[in-house]
């Protein structure tokens, strides 16, 4: 962002630095939940809310119990695992079936575009409860509801609308110069796709990938309904510990699984910068 000129008035001033105190206030406000629950995942009693010690600065009024509680607890590990098993899984489909459908609906010659796109994706647009009961209904008819592929179908499906979106926004920038020039040499379609389109547009592919399989693993609406206890994931397992067991547990979670987003997170960045370098959109 631009710096101030030092010719600015009084009114361009005010505005520029109220801008940045506002911008810092709202960070503030959607950063500080995640922050505290930093700090109390140390805490050495099971509690919920910093003790004296802790608000003393005092050594042992911090500890790491609850991370030992959440690697050692056979409950939280099943959880885990399930999650790690089910996530994966359902991001593998929703790349293949999201790169699909948008690389499709790029084509200029695809009727109803604006349509099927809507229904697409139309599980980021519906509200949770709604996909999830609907889920639900349609798995318990086919024989899907309580068993694993039925849940890695409904984290699917969730996931989908992410990866169409990331990789439509790169083949915005895609020369069809190239396919064209591959076909011309003799190559068929399935070898243009895998040796000229995906090396381009494999950042908002892979972008795509990571913000499903973060939907996947902290996802716990639709896994209530269309799951069983054999699939109880880690989100469920930290809303049994917040409903049932108000385990402390849960600070420890959720500490392991911020520092997962962040890093996901960081990967999407990096990947973004760097397709736009290759798209030319921004300097090396």
């Amino acid at each position: 962002m631009a710096a101030l000129p030092p010719y600015a008035s009084p009114v361009q001033r005010a505005w520029y630095y109220g801008f940045r105190i506002l911008c810092g206030l709202i960070f503030f406000f959607l950063i500080a939940p995640i922050i505290v629950v930093i700090p109390l995942s140390f805490n050495a009693e099971d509690f919920f809310t910093f003790t004296p010690g802790m608000l003393a600065l005092d050594p042992d009024a911090y500890g790491t119990s609850h991370y030992r509680d959440f690697f050692t607890n056979p409950a939280w590990q099943q959880a885990l695992g399930n999650s790690v098993r089910i996530a994966p899984m359902a991001t593998l489909l929703a790349v293949s079936l999201g790169t699909l459908a948008a690389v499709g609906l790029s084509q200029s010659h695809v009727p109803f575009k604006g349509a099927i796109m809507a229904i697409l994706i139309s599980p980021m647009i519906v509200p949770l409860i709604i996909s999830a009961a609907g889920m639900y209904f349609f798995y318990s008819r086919i024989g899907l509801q309580g068993t694993y592929w039925g849940v890695v179908m409904a984290h699917t499906a969730l996931g989908i609308p992410f990866v169409i979106i990331t990789v439509t926004a790169t083949l915005v920038g895609f020369d069809r110069s190239l396919t064209r020039a591959s076909a011309s040499l003799g190559a068929g379609p399935i070898r243009t796709f895998f040796k000229v389109q995906m090396p381009l547009i494999l950042p908002g592919v892979i972008s795509g990938a990571l913000f499903a399989f973060i939907t996947s693993f902290d996802e716990v609406v639709v896994v209530l309904f269309v799951g069983s206890a054999g699939q109880k994931t880690l989100p469920w397992q930290m809303f049994i510990g917040l409903r049932e067991q108000i385990s402390p547990t849960i600070l420890a979670v959720a500490t392991v699984l911020v520092a997962i987003s962040i890093l996901l997170l960081t990967t999407v960045e990096f990947l973004r910068r760097r397709s736009e370098r290759l798209r030319g959109m921004s300097p090396g």
